[in-house]
């Protein structure tokens, strides 16, 4: 593993060390997501949108089982994008009209998922076609003092964090990249998609990490593309003036990095010349990208955190916790009472993203988690 993709997979933070440990998914219900469609059902149309709330159950499995119930094939099921397994989330789904009318479909309910709501609608509901995500997250074991949690909260609110892709984009141990010789034509169509996004993921990781770690992250400069908050569009800079400083100072605009694809990327100057070097060295991903006929795409460098609150639960909440617990001259009896305590400890997160984004990216610049490779991105 070369110097670059070492620094893709296990990218630098842009808000400093993590304040502590934490521990994500200890129960379904500490990790909560509801998609947001930013759209509203038709009202008619020959398929029914279903709002479902599934727990513990993988989102190909629930289209599974819509499918059975409906009576119609897995593939005629729609729905916008994965949803984390070990997690409680809502999600919707398109079935194609049946025998069921909306009304029949409210209340089915089974161990693993409730249909919360059922509109008619006019189309099946195509991946990606989401608004953003909303989380509420709870970390446990927790001894960040209330001081610097806020302090790093508001700098994330004010700044955003770093748009990268999860580890779980490349698979367990990075099972992923290791396939990146293969020959596509003897891939399942599955297979193949993992492969190619774990590609595109590790290029965009390791300009981003580039990126952060000379500042640049943050701020647009000429040659860069701008892409609009939450939006696929985006836009040359060939100046920067005051007008996009303030646009980009209040998280309306972004700098972006490569997806890779045929072809050079759109950037010039500087950006040009740093994404071609980085390319460069990830030789084997960026030519799988093109010999699959892919295309030059842009992604967000950085992720604006919405409406981000948070709250203590249980243990120690005085600034005071963490140095407790570092303390040497404790006795063995406070020692075990203090490390008792902080594992029942956990922060309560609350926040919106767009679609595409993770979570645990965000969750990264403030604790030192435990790997997680189930969460999805859309």
């Amino acid at each position: 593993m070369n110097g670059i993709e070492a620094a893709a997979l296990d990218p630098p933070r842009a808000h400093g060390a993590p304040l502590c440990p934490g521990r994500l998914r200890t129960e379904p219900e500490d990790f909560l997501v509801e998609e947001l469609l930013g759209f509203e059902a038709a009202g008619t149309g020959q398929h029914v949108l279903l709002k479902v709330r599934k727990r513990n159950a993988n989102t190909q499995w629930i289209a599974g089982e819509l499918a059975r119930t409906c009576g119609c094939r897995p593939g005629e099921v729609g729905y916008a994008g994965l949803k984390d397994r070990h997690a409680v989330a809502t999600q919707w789904f398109t079935v194609p009209q049946s025998r069921l009318s909306p009304e029949d479909w409210v209340g089915i309910s089974t161990g693993e998922y409730q249909v919360l709501e059922a509109h008619r609608h006019s189309r099946k509901l195509p991946r990606g076609a989401l608004a953003g995500n909303r989380f509420v997250i709870r970390v446990r074991g927790t001894v960040a003092d209330d001081l610097s949690l806020s302090s790093r909260l508001a700098d994330i609110e004010r700044r955003g964090v770093p748009n990268y892709f999860g580890p779980q984009r490349f698979g367990r141990g990075g099972a992923n990249l290791k396939r990146l010789s293969a020959d596509l034509r003897s891939l399942k169509p599955l297979e193949r998609g993992f492969i190619l996004s774990a590609a595109r993921s590790l290029v965009f990781n390791a300009v981003l990490a580039e990126r952060v770690a000379d500042g640049s992250w943050v701020s647009l400069e000429p040659g860069d593309l701008a892409n609009l908050d939450g939006r696929g569009s985006h836009f040359r800079v060939d100046a920067v003036d005051e007008a996009l400083e303030a646009r980009r100072a209040e998280l309306d605009i972004h700098p972006t990095g490569p997806l890779w694809g045929r072809g050079s990327p759109p950037s010039s100057g500087r950006v040009l010349e740093l994404e071609q070097r980085v390319a460069a060295g990830l030789s084997t991903a960026c030519e799988m990208t093109v010999v699959a006929g892919m295309e030059q795409e842009r992604r967000s460098l950085r992720l604006a955190v919405r409406d981000l609150r948070w709250q203590r639960e249980g243990g120690q909440s005085s600034p005071e916790a963490g140095r407790q617990l570092q303390d040497a001259e404790q006795g063995p009896r406070e020692a075990q009472r203090d490390s008792q305590q902080a594992e029942r400890a956990a922060i309560l997160l609350e926040f919106r993203l767009t679609r595409g984004a993770y979570a645990t990216t965000v969750l990264r610049e403030i604790f030192a988690l435990e790997a997680d490779y189930d969460e999805s991105s859309t």
